[in-house]
């Protein structure tokens, strides 16, 4: 089968289309056609720098996967050959999306929403349960609290708001001035453009925080929060000891987080996109072939959303 694969560490340059086994379902995987795998910043990271396990190249980058399950192994009971599934293989390990078959337990899919087709399908997974195990799972968030969502018109950001406005939240974005009337469209309450305003000084009583960024956000963050909060760092390095100890101090909990598949929270996501209650937006659908472009845009930080690599038949 063809696959993207690199034999070095460094730029997009370095991606190319090669042939490699196609890959055997073991005992309760399922074996998935890729008809779209999403993109998403460790992708691009891990080709540069080996990623959080350090990977030596050769590799093949890739979690989300929306396809069809074109075989199964041993004791495998969820899926018939012909059911679209979509899903996240398990991060950091499981990589290997960017190619047109893909092998991951069972669990880690889901039936496709009905509502979108596989490129919006694609999008999803891994900023999907990024965003609901960091709000949901690890925050607790409830009806009526205030949340601060840093980078919301981002690929995790903009699910976030959505998902945090679906369990009855009052949202709190950071973007460029450019996005917010497509944040507000997917339901955000208030806006700060963070080129013109210190959100630390115009953002108060904040129940979570999801931190996204690094660096002096995460202590600019505690500033905007009540005591009893919580707030969310989406990777264990964003989370120094300095911003723990300081949370600590203001009664704040303080959580950084490594997605991992999730059946269940899967399950969750597809519903609220067939309820019409969770739109990924796609800012660019490119073939496969054209991998190295697709990193280059996505290392430019300006997109809004997604962006998703095709499989051609």
């Amino acid at each position: 089968m063809k696959a993207i694969s690199q034999d070095a560490l460094g730029g997009p340059e370095v991606l190319r289309m090669v042939e490699v086994d196609k890959p055997v379902p073991g005992p309760t995987e399922v074996l998935v056609r890729v008809e779209a795998a999403g993109l998403n910043p460790t992708d691009w990271k891990t080709r540069a720098s080996g990623g959080v396990l350090r990977l030596a190249p050769p590799f093949v980058l890739g979690w989300d996967v929306s396809g069809v399950v074109e075989d199964s192994g041993v004791g495998q009971a969820l899926y018939k050959p012909g059911d679209e599934v979509f899903g996240m293989l398990r991060y950091p390990q499981g990589h290997g999306a960017f190619a047109e078959y893909v092998t991951a337990p069972s669990r880690h899919f889901v039936r496709k929403p009905r509502a979108v087709d596989h490129v919006h399908a694609a999008a999803i997974p891994l900023a999907g349960l990024t965003a609901w195990q960091a709000l949901v799972d690890v925050a607790g968030l409830r009806a009526g609290q205030r949340v601060l969502i840093h980078a919301a018109a981002g690929g995790v950001g903009h699910l976030a708001v959505q998902i945090a406005k679906a369990r009855g939240a009052h949202v709190i974005g950071t973007a460029g001035a450019a996005k917010h009337d497509f944040l507000r469209g997917l339901g955000a309450d208030e806006l700060v453009d963070y080129r013109e305003q210190d959100f630390a000084e115009v953002v108060r009583d904040v129940d979570v925080v999801l931190e996204t960024i690094g660096g002096d956000y995460g202590p600019r963050s505690l500033r905007t929060m009540r005591p009893g909060g919580t707030i969310v760092s989406l990777a264990i390095s964003l989370l120094d000891p300095g911003l723990h100890a300081r949370a600590q101090e203001l009664g704040i909990r303080s959580e950084a987080i490594l997605v991992e598949p999730d059946h269940g929270a899967m399950r969750a996501l597809a519903a609220l996109v067939d309820a019409g209650a969770l739109r990924p937006e796609v800012a660019a659908a490119m073939p496969l072939a054209d991998a190295a472009k697709a990193h280059e845009l996505g290392e430019t930080n300006r997109t809004t959303g997604k962006i998703v690599l095709t499989v051609p038949d």
